[in-house]
């Protein structure tokens, strides 16, 4: 059985984990702050705080985006590509269902 709420939070964790990781290691506040507040934004809408029709998907894309274009100006798979896969799994589990 799928649990989309179950995936987004896991996700969401994982995001938090991330902009940690790249703070502690590249000192970057803006990972920091942009990785809390779409993390922030997830858990409001999981909590139903946050009533938009297809929230989360609209955030979920919206990471996709951001990390694709990191990952293209970069061209390093580490951090951004391994987001970029993170996320789009997420979104795809979360409309999987078996």
């Amino acid at each position: 059985m799928n649990n989309p709420a179950l995936i987004l939070w896991i996700y969401t964790i994982l995001l938090v984990i991330g902009g940690v990781i790249g703070f502690l290691k590249a000192g970057s506040k803006v990972s920091l702050i942009m990785s809390v507040a779409f993390a922030a934004a997830l858990a409001l809408s999981l909590i139903h705080i946050i009533v938009i029709a297809h929230f989360d998907d609209i955030l979920l894309a919206a990471l996709l985006i951001v990390f694709a274009m990191r990952l293209s100006k970069t061209k390093k798979f580490m951090p951004a590509g391994l987001m970029l896969v993170v996320t789009a799994v997420a979104l795809a589990l979360i409309h999987v269902h078996f």
